[in-house]
């Protein structure tokens, strides 16, 4: 069995050439999760497979993040088939701002009678959550508020920070085992996004290593990062991935 991510979108907000920063987990070819839904991540989702996502993870509610998902309600809720299918899954603390960036504005369709999350199947969670046989750690990062933004591990295989500062013994716990570590990256970093100065700062060598560094501001940047020594992701790049251990006993 093949295991990949697959980068639809890298750019930081304003790199929209770069596309919405967003990434799929991929086994053996097949979508599993899309983890973020920018303003164009759905157009390159529905490029690449053809049909729309079963299973979403949203890291935190800045519209580079979600703004795909009125597209999306749309889409699900005018196919009976599909209606009530794709699990979203996000950490309970995000509901609330997520219901006012997405769900709360009044009448969701023109002709009215319909709630928004029916068009889901919405899933808090808040350590953690199942999904196809497989436990997914979720885990707190440092964007803007605390609370407000949260990275994804598949244990054995890869984390997902999302925006975020440095968060050395957050992935000492959620990605010490050699996980490839997909970690937002800027040439210049600020208060709420890591730059390559604070990489080599707060992250010791061995993890530098796996980092892959994506939510850059620009090709030129992801040039110079390159040029720095690091591993960039492109958009459309599927990276391959070291099969996910075997969940624990306890999980969940």
């Amino acid at each position: 069995m093949n295991w990949s991510l697959h980068f639809l979108g890298v750019g930081a907000a304003h790199a929209v050439e770069l596309g919405a920063s967003a990434a799929v987990l991929e086994r053996d070819g097949e979508p599993v999760l899309l983890i973020d839904c920018g303003p164009d991540t759905l157009d390159r989702y529905l490029a690449a497979y053809g049909a729309l996502p079963r299973a979403l993870f949203i890291t935190h509610t800045h519209m580079d993040h979600v703004a795909g998902m009125e597209r999306l309600f749309i889409r699900l809720w005018f196919d009976e088939r599909l209606r009530g299918k794709t699990r979203v899954f996000l950490h309970a603390r995000l509901l609330p701002w997520l219901q006012a960036r997405v769900a709360d504005y009044p009448g969701v369709l023109a002709e009215g009678g319909v709630n928004y999350w029916e068009a889901f199947q919405l899933v808090p969670c808040t350590r953690g959550f199942w999904l196809d046989g497989l436990w997914f750690d979720v885990f707190a990062t440092r964007h803007h508020v605390p609370g407000t933004s949260y990275g994804i591990a598949l244990p054995g295989s890869f984390a997902y920070t999302g925006d975020t500062r440095p968060i050395p013994e957050v992935l000492e716990q959620h990605a010490g085992g050699g996980e490839l570590v997909a970690h937002d990256c800027g040439l210049t970093g600020n208060p709420s996004h890591t730059g390559i100065d604070d990489v080599e700062r707060e992250y010791p060598p061995a993890l530098r290593e796996r980092l892959l560094l994506y939510h850059y501001g620009s090709a030129a940047d992801g040039a110079a990062l390159r040029g720095r020594g690091y591993r960039i992701a492109a958009a459309g790049e599927r990276v391959a991935l070291p099969a996910p251990s075997v969940p624990r006993a306890d999980a969940g």
